[in-house]
């Protein structure tokens, strides 16, 4: 039987991808809210992030072939942001006023968010032959 993408391993990953996505777009809400004149482009970046994060972990729950490729958008975008943001911060190519969810590669989250993306690359790579079939 073909691996679902919210059974088994699935879950614990959708359950990460929902803390994320609750935590950033709080955290994103407050600061654009109550200081956004600080670091306008490091809040709106976490706000983008944020709603990547909400948009992998709904297609993440869905079956289907639609979700699959909305998932795999969302977890490519979110690493190449991861390496972007995570590379330019690091060489202090750009130097935010606030840290976003990916500055330094997501060193404020414990790296989580550099490891992430992989481990949702690999299980959207598992449940994607469900779509060959």
């Amino acid at each position: 039987m073909p691996a679902v993408r919210n059974k088994g391993p699935g879950r614990l990953l959708i359950a990460v991808y929902a803390v994320f996505a609750v935590g950033a777009t709080s955290r994103a809400l407050y600061q654009i809210l109550t200081k956004f004149d600080e670091a306008p482009a490091a809040y709106v970046l976490s706000a983008f992030a944020a709603a990547v994060y909400v948009v992998a972990t709904v297609a993440l729950t869905r079956h289907g072939a639609a979700s699959w490729w909305i998932a795999l958008a969302a977890v490519v975008v979110e690493m190449t942001g991861v390496l972007v943001i995570g590379t330019i911060t690091v060489a202090g190519v750009v130097d935010f006023p606030a840290d976003t969810v990916w500055s330094d590669y997501g060193r404020g989250y414990l790296f989580i968010p550099l490891v992430l993306p992989v481990f949702g690359l690999l299980w959207l790579r598992r449940t994607g032959r469900v779509l060959n079939r």
